[in-house]
């Protein structure tokens, strides 16, 4: 057999490892089996694959990889964005970066620079009638700064605090796992035993793709990385995103607990959203957003924000008609309202409420009717027989694994009804560019 794929080719597809669908414990209302999710793990994912992933409402923690079901959740997880040129901050939030700013100048900086480097009324009028996300999040940085020479002291004006920000690639380093410890320990209340360089490395340091870094080049950055907030020289939060062909995605924030009372999480969602604007991404993605969640309200308030359709896979403002409908139950596909409305069939049950006592890791997830999930009719459809498998360093396709013509693609324990699975869940474009890991 001649070979199937060139390293080239290899390079460019990305690896899926199938771990199928699970009931698990929710993190949010304590629910002992309350949340659904399909799972698949890999180490490498491309940038542009994992995009097309989270439009299609996946999520990564780590190497681990998932898409919940929202229809059959306790707290369903919908996953937002907003277009960074269109964003307006709030009061608060404009509170937030000032009173940042504020604290890294210090009074007597802020006092002295306004004598030696004086602004004109003009200067003034707009800066407090036009706030600038880009211009506010960078004035403070050490290298932006005005340092003018002090006739008073014949030295240059510095500020309180040397502050100074930059993206590096998502690598373990002490600093990082010493700061990393230190959040988990006093923020999240959770033993020092749980986490280990190598649980940090899994979790945090093991992204999607990186693109290779060229310091001449005028191409975006792609990738998982680490925008690393230092103050003094000292490390003291840690920013962990993704970012794709056209989004920033965010991972994760851990921070000194010592500068909490700064609103590090609206600091670093602004700070994100600036990137996304000079870097040409259009889109900011906060995460996943629970409704029902009032931890997670506050994202809702970083406006205008859009909630990704469980069904349709369109994108509608979570302001209005959706989170009304949210107050008032946990799952909501406003597609699926409209439609029941066109048909006048409202009172009509829904198939997963028909099927509610149906054991979800007992069946075939044909059988569960999972939003924005292929069904198997779609699948049959698709070329699953030359998908590409890799089996010990090499690709093979599907069709040449022994009996796999034979094999059923609805049973969920046969390996095609487990690739078929697979397939559903990822979507046609992401399965074409993509290799499967099955038996290694």
């Amino acid at each position: 057999m001649g070979t199937i794929v060139d390293a080239e080719e290899a390079r460019n597809l990305s690896l899926f490892r199938p771990l199928g669908y699970q009931r698990n414990s929710c993190g949010y209302c304590k629910s002992d089996d309350g949340s659904a999710s399909y799972y698949t793990s890999s180490v490498a994912v491309r940038p542009v694959h994992y995009e097309e992933l989270v439009n299609r409402g996946w999520r990564r923690s780590g190497t681990l990889y998932y898409k919940q079901n929202l229809q059959r959740s306790c707290c369903p997880h919908y996953t937002m964005r907003l277009e960074a040129s269109a964003f307006k901050p709030r009061k608060d939030q404009r509170k937030a970066i000032n009173r940042w700013n504020k604290f890294i100048l210090g009074p007597e900086y802020i006092r002295r620079a306004a004598y030696l480097c004086p602004k004109s009324r003009a200067e003034k009028r707009l800066r407090k009638q036009n706030f600038d996300v880009l211009d506010v999040v960078h004035e403070t940085e050490y290298s932006n700064v005005k340092r003018p020479l002090d006739p008073k002291t014949k030295k240059l004006l510095e500020p309180a605090h040397r502050f100074e920000v930059n993206i590096e690639g998502d690598s373990i380093s002490q600093a990082k796992f010493d700061l990393f410890l230190k959040y988990q320990t006093t923020v999240h209340k959770e033993d020092v035993s749980k986490w280990q360089t190598k649980d940090f490395k899994r979790f945090l340091c093991s992204g999607i793709k990186r693109s290779p870094a060229n310091p001449q080049s005028s191409e975006k950055k792609l990738g998982s990385y680490h925008q690393c907030y230092r103050l003094d020289g000292k490390l003291i939060a840690v920013a962990v995103l993704d970012l794709m062909p056209n989004g920033i995605s965010s991972v994760y924030i851990f921070y000194d607990p010592a500068y909490e009372q700064w609103e590090f999480g609206k600091l670093s969602a602004l700070r994100e959203i600036a990137l996304a604007s000079e870097g040409g991404y259009k889109y900011y993605y906060m995460g996943y957003y629970i409704h029902s969640c009032q931890k997670m309200r506050y994202k809702g308030s970083f406006k205008p924000q859009y909630i990704l359709d469980p069904e349709s896979q369109t994108w509608d403002p979570l302001d209005g008609e959706l989170s009304q409908k949210l107050d008032k139950r946990p799952y909501v596909s406003l597609s699926h309202d409209r439609r029941l409305s066109e048909t006048a069939t409202q009172d009509t049950p829904q198939a997963t409420d028909a099927d509610a006592e149906i054991n979800d890791e007992d069946v075939s997830l044909f059988d569960l009717h999972m939003p924005g999930v292929l069904t198997l009719e779609q699948v049959q459809a698709l070329d699953l027989d030359h998908w590409l498998l890799l089996v010990h360093g090499t690709f093979v396709h599907m069709i040449d694994l022994v009996g796999w013509e034979a094999m059923p693609m609805d049973n969920p324990q046969s390996v095609k009804g487990i690739i078929a699975e697979l397939a559903a869940v990822l979507g046609p474009e992401v399965r074409k560019e993509s290799a499967v890991v099955l038996f290694d």
